[in-house]
């Protein structure tokens, strides 16, 4: 299978449409946070940890998605699990060690922002790291089968994985690791003896990590890999605790003003939205580098105009399920009634306006700039955009619940 030279709107709007029908599971998340909400005032930080945990394992999984879709393409992996290529190999110990290197650098970068705002002990702060990498090890040994599947699958049947991919793994993906990270902290909060065990979690993380390391740094693909990953995540580490940083803030408004905020079951739809713009960035994107390698788009800024179709019909899919998203949360939260699905939808309709905007231009200049840079794109595109999703929808939904309380 190639990408088609010629797309088409209808075509990319479909597959956006089954793409993003996908983050249901977001709601699912959304609505597990919104009923142990009451953990995060047992553990302040918990929520301020939420958003970096989510762009950790969005962070691995972009990068995972974005290569396997790529190579699929070029042929450099074979759409099966056993008696693969070198490069898939070396692609999956590379991702388990940025596993490892994303979550405690998250971590450390959480604990910084953290003790830069509040008052907090030595003990809280191994907490948040410890909480954070244990959630982070548990979730890559459920969700890469689940990468792997999806990918393979979808290129099988026909399929491009440049569209299905990313939002499929992104949204189950928020879905799995929210359900663990609930279990995790619920571990720490209330079963102290079992705190054990989610230390040993995170030590066989660590030491699976220096293994894989020191067995393949002579592998010039999987140094490289690292190598312009490691710059991706420090990056990303600070875009995305600005985001755990402002959802405390929009914790705290939604706390104080409830009710004005009544009709906005924010919680429940907060994962499907940043999972959403997300995924608009990464077919933006990821259809981009494809085109890119395959020679089909001139690296040039000015190019944007010949990947009208996948911008139209990746944006216009988004606005489609956020109308949905915000019907489904209300049903949830009992509040269903007309004048809220309105007043909702045009909440969700701002943020989706303002996001989607923002990071049409953010995947679109990813690709163009690391491609003239002689980098590989699959390297930076869908962690950068995902995590600056994550970032941009949060700040969105803070800049819209302030506007429309005053209007």
């Amino acid at each position: 299978m190639t990408l088609d030279s010629k797309p088409n709107f209808t075509k990319t709007l479909k597959q956006s449409v089954i793409a993003y029908a996908f983050n249901v599971f977001g709601i699912a998340a959304g609505t597990i946070i919104a009923y142990y909400s009451g953990l995060f005032q047992r553990a302040p930080w918990a929520v301020v940890i939420y958003p970096p945990i989510l762009s950790a394992r969005g962070v691995i999984g972009g990068l995972f998605c974005g290569r396997l879709s790529t190579a699929l393409h070029l042929g450099i992996v074979q759409p099966r699990f056993l008696g693969n290529t070198k490069s898939f190999y070396l692609l999956f110990q590379a991702v388990v060690f940025l596993t490892f290197e994303a979550s405690l650098l998250m971590g450390l970068v959480a604990v910084l922002f953290r003790a830069l705002s509040y008052d907090v002990f030595v003990g809280e702060l191994w907490d948040m790291v410890n909480v954070l990498v244990a959630t982070m090890a548990l979730a890559l040994m459920v969700i890469s089968p689940l990468t792997l599947t999806v990918s393979f699958l979808s290129f099988k049947r026909g399929l491009d994985p440049d569209i299905i991919l990313y939002p499929v793994e992104s949204t189950v993906s928020d879905f799995l690791i929210t359900a663990i990270y609930i279990s995790v902290l619920n571990v720490y909060l209330t079963h102290g003896s079992f705190w054990y065990f989610l230390s040993a979690v995170s030590l066989t993380l660590l030491f699976t990590a220096f293994y894989i390391l020191v067995r393949n740094m002579r592998e010039p693909e999987f140094t490289k890999t690292l190598r312009e990953s490691l710059l991706t995540l420090i990056v990303v580490a600070f875009i995305i605790n600005i985001a755990g940083t402002v959802l405390g803030r929009v914790d705290e408004l939604i706390r104080e003003r409830q009710e004005v905020y009544e009709a906005y079951p924010v919680y429940v739809v907060y994962p499907a939205l940043i999972d959403t713009i997300g995924d608009v960035g990464s077919v933006v994107g990821s259809t981009a580098t494809t085109k890119l390698a395959l020679g089909t788009l001139k690296a040039s800024f000015s190019s944007i105009k010949n990947h009208f179709t996948e911008i139209s019909g990746a944006w216009t899919a988004s606005i489609m399920m956020y109308f949905a998203y915000s019907i489904l949360a209300l049903i949830i939260g009992g509040m269903f009634s007309p004048l809220n699905v309105v007043k909702f939808s045009l909440l969700l309709l701002t943020v989706n306006v303002l996001a989607a905007a923002l990071i049409i231009l953010v995947a679109y200049s990813v690709a163009i700039i690391t491609y003239q840079k002689g980098l590989d794109p699959d390297n930076f595109e869908i962690p950068i955009e995902s995590s600056l999703a994550d970032a941009l929808t949060t700040i969105s939904l803070l800049v819209a619940l302030t506007f429309w309380v005053w209007v």
